[in-house]
């Protein structure tokens, strides 16, 4: 006979102490406790609490709320799920999410005092400007192409001094121009000196070209006579094999932290309070004349959990710390490649494509019963 697993929906209430343990992770003098999460099912049976996930409960409480949005950081929350979900997108969007990098660096000349090795990978780091989805990835060995590659040029001359008029201007060598060198007068090389060498239709597809992402990035630094002449070629690529495909730096969260006064702090006490806080989370509130004043949360979000307000034991029995284990506050930096959300959004597609993969694998199992 079956028997019907009754609905979270219909769980009877767990008893307060228990209910805390399960949604927060408390905070003591001596650090976190309850840190693990209760993810077993039957982890509360004897008490006729069914702790299965349910997917009609995830949908009503699963939200997602913009705090700020940048043009290179996103801060949002992220409400109604386990921190697996949470790290598992975090995790993709360091690692999974494609950029354009340049992954190849060939030098005809340099003089400068960078070696090439060193060189080359500086310029490896450079973030690049474009849509990595409108290319290819690049076969190992196999030929280059205008859909799987880009080509700069880095060509740069610090001119040396001439004492020959005919062959100096205002007493500096005249570097030729005509073939793409850029004389460098203070010796500062900077990344808004490379160029740009369009390919196949790549001219047509990207009429206005295609630049790095920042312009002022110090690549190296000549003195008279030095110059460099490389040609950069980059591929498409993700943070899990080279940093430099990375399109964040870096995308984190953290537990909401809630703060909450259980005792009255009052007079000098709660003065000290604020000036312990390094965050600011505590406030004076003026309680009138006939009323000492007393300290209350101001700013609990900018708590980091430090525990300065709760290593004196008094305080400790007066302030309670806890995180919501489902409620994540996250930051996302870009590098400037890609807008932080649309890196969010291609996260998420990643993390589906990856659940259809395990779904269909999963499908090729025997079902029980069938073995």
């Amino acid at each position: 006979m079956d028997v019907d697993t009754p609905s979270k929906r219909s769980n009877p209430k767990l008893p307060e102490k228990l209910e805390e343990q399960r949604t927060r992770v408390i905070i003591t003098r001596d650090g976190p406790t309850h840190a693990a999460g209760m993810e077993s099912h039957s982890v509360f049976s004897a008490l006729g609490f069914d702790n299965t996930f349910d997917l009609e409960d995830f949908k009503q409480n699963f939200k997602i709320k913009i705090l700020e949005s940048l043009p290179n950081e996103l801060s949002f929350d992220l409400i109604g799920v386990d921190a697996s979900i949470a790290n598992a997108l975090r995790r993709i969007m360091i690692a999974e999410v494609p950029t354009m990098a340049f992954e190849s660096i060939y030098f005809q000349n340099n003089t400068s005092i960078i070696p090439d090795e060193q060189l080359a990978h500086r310029l490896g780091l450079l973030p690049i400007h474009a849509d990595a989805s409108k290319f290819d990835y690049h076969k190992p060995g196999g030929e280059l192409s205008d859909t799987d590659t880009l080509l700069f040029e880095l060509k740069v001359k610090c001119p040396k001094f001439e004492k020959d008029a005919k062959k100096a201007i205002n007493g500096r060598e005249i570097v030729d121009e005509e073939h793409g060198v850029i004389p460098v007068l203070d010796g500062r090389v900077y990344s808004n000196m490379m160029r740009f060498v369009p390919s196949g239709d790549q001219d047509e597809i990207y009429p206005d070209g295609i630049s790095l992402v920042h312009g002022d990035i110090l690549i190296a630094q000549l003195r008279p006579g030095q110059e460099i002449d490389a040609s950069c070629y980059a591929h498409k690529g993700i943070g899990r094999d080279h940093a430099k495909w990375s399109p964040v730096c870096p995308a984190s969260y953290q537990l909401l932290p809630e703060v909450t006064i259980t005792k009255p702090i009052e007079g000098a006490q709660a003065e000290q309070l604020v000036k312990t806080c390094p965050m600011g989370v505590f406030d004076i509130e003026d309680m009138g004349k006939k009323a000492l004043p007393r300290a209350r949360v101001k700013n609990p979000r900018s708590c980091t959990v430090c525990r300065e307000c709760i290593r004196d034991k008094e305080w400790a029995d007066n302030i309670k710390i806890t995180r919501k284990r489902d409620h994540f506050i996250f930051t996302i930096e870009s590098v400037g490649q890609i807008p932080p959300r649309e890196i969010f959004e291609a996260a998420i597609k990643v993390f589906l494509t990856k659940i259809e993969i395990l779904s269909a694998q999963l499908g090729k199992l025997p079902q029980a019963g069938h073995l």
